[in-house]
């Protein structure tokens, strides 16, 4: 086994034990948390959260975009989206978590998000861990 390989799949290991259920909800354009139809919304807290108040909210879709210092090492993240994926990207590694329409994600204090991407295509996450897009 390569050392390349090993610390990828010792990073995937890491990577899964930080992410926190993720919850569903049916497919609507109602706002759920406080996020609003069609936004990938970040909470830094979990109180946060449980005041429907994000800190941040995305909705341009295709493209790389950095997070800011309202976004950045979020606690957890929702995609309204009814119909986009969103990926948040861990770091600055190559991997991506990848957020379902109307689904969320929690994160532990392992785990810190600097970017995310909504795509169109797929409609759904193949993975609950992708490769970041270049």
């Amino acid at each position: 086994m390569t050392g390349k390989f090993l610390h990828s799949a010792c990073a995937a290991t890491v990577l899964t034990a930080g992410l926190l259920a993720g919850s569903a909800s049916s497919a609507s354009a109602d706002s759920r948390y406080g996020c609003e139809w069609p936004r990938v919304c970040f909470y830094l807290t979990q109180a946060d959260r449980n005041a429907n108040r994000p800190t941040a909210a995305y909705q341009d879709a295709g493209y790389n975009q950095t997070l800011g210092p309202n976004s950045r090492g979020a606690d957890s993240v929702y995609n309204s989206r009814n119909d986009d994926i969103a990926l948040v990207r861990v770091g600055t590694s190559s991997v991506a978590v990848c957020i379902s329409p109307n689904q969320s994600q929690g994160f532990d204090a392992t785990i810190t998000i600097t970017a995310v991407r909504i795509q169109y295509e797929p409609s759904t996450c193949p993975s609950q861990l992708m490769t970041w897009p270049s």
